[in-house]
């Protein structure tokens, strides 16, 4: 079952400058910073409540959040909403939609299993499924 929203996603040329603008604008909280080889990213992350903020800076011109960067800009990237078990969600939502996922399962941040959504139903949003496997909804 989709409980509540996982994580969003914000592009960014330079992280060190978000992390100090976003800190700023949310009171002074602490970031996690990382590094996500598979992606070609490095982030930053706090935890709003249930909801994490991440920063992402592309490393590598050709990935797809630098493609992403490239075409749209800084700014909003994806939305996550967190599921208590990715397996069972995705069989649901292809049996009442016939929604087929646009991407493999990956592993995210902290090992969160992800899978993505494709664009076009949701009007040209990213969204994705998110299984946060060291914490039991």
């Amino acid at each position: 079952m989709i409980t509540h929203i996982h994580h969003i996603n914000f592009l960014v040329n330079d992280l060190a400058l978000a992390i100090t603008r976003y800190s700023a604008l949310l009171g002074g909280v602490e970031f996690i910073e990382d590094q996500l080889d598979q992606r070609s990213v490095k982030t930053a992350r706090t935890k709003l409540g249930d909801t994490w903020l991440i920063l992402v800076q592309p490393t590598d011109e050709q990935s797809t959040p630098a493609q992403h960067l490239k075409q749209h800009g800084e700014g909003f990237f994806l939305l996550s909403l967190n599921c208590d078990d990715l397996d069972q969600e995705q069989q649901r939502i292809n049996a009442l939609s016939g929604l087929n996922f646009s991407t493999p399962e990956r592993t995210g941040l902290e090992g969160w299993r992800i899978r993505d959504l494709p664009k076009e139903p949701f009007f040209g949003t990213q969204l994705q499924l998110t299984q946060d496997v060291n914490k039991r909804e």
